[in-house]
């Protein structure tokens, strides 16, 4: 049997869309029960989050994963509360795309910009960011050349270092650019109803 490629996956998921908030929410369901929740910026089709839930062995619910966007954070009972302060000044790794590039930041490295070094491993397909001060340490993977099988090219990669906040950028590769561009054209023709908003109104 071939092999299904990620826009074929994406072709065949069952998806719905809100409107809500400024914000086009869409949430796919996959054949094999896995699901993704998307949010576009209505005003420039940015892509804000996308986020990933698969069932447990046992069929229940998992918790989401985001993969873009903010870190779904706990709980948290008040903005001056100890767990907070002793939390604040670790790093903190999120991935927030632009149109051309993907994009991670991660806050609190208040180191200079020269203590950092930024590759590529093409043949284990992650990004490496190491410090000279070996203080910071963090390898992953470009999960969208994953799933459409690209090349994890050095040429790609770059970052910049400002407000304590590292920002590594790796350009699009047109096949990607391409596939965001087509599956937005889709997304768009999508009726977006506005059933969430009933439960927003008790604000």
């Amino acid at each position: 049997m071939a092999v299904q490629s990620w826009t074929d996956i994406l072709k065949s998921s069952k998806k719905t869309a809100l409107i809500h908030d400024g914000k086009r929410k869409i949430h796919f369901l996959f054949t094999d029960g896995k699901e993704m929740a998307e949010e576009y910026d209505l005003k420039t089709d940015e892509l804000i989050v996308r986020k990933w839930r698969v069932k447990s062995t046992l069929g229940a619910q998992g918790q989401w994963q985001v993969e873009v966007g903010e870190p779904l954070a706990g709980p948290v009972t008040s903005l001056d509360s100890e767990v907070i302060k002793e939390n604040c000044s670790n790093p903190l790794f999120m991935r927030q795309d632009t149109k051309n590039s993907f994009q991670w930041r991660i806050r609190n490295l208040p180191f200079p910009k020269d203590v950092f070094c930024v590759s590529v491993e093409p043949s284990d397909r992650y990004i490496i960011i190491k410090t000279s001060n070996k203080k910071y340490y963090k390898k992953f993977s470009v999960t969208d050349l994953d799933r459409n099988k690209l090349p994890l090219e050095s040429s790609a990669l770059s970052f910049t270092h400002a407000n304590n906040t590292l920002i590594v950028s790796y350009q699009k590769p047109k096949e990607i650019l391409t596939l965001e561009q087509e599956l937005l054209k889709e997304l768009k023709k999508l009726k977006g109803t506005s059933e969430g908003d009933v439960d927003c109104k008790t604000q």
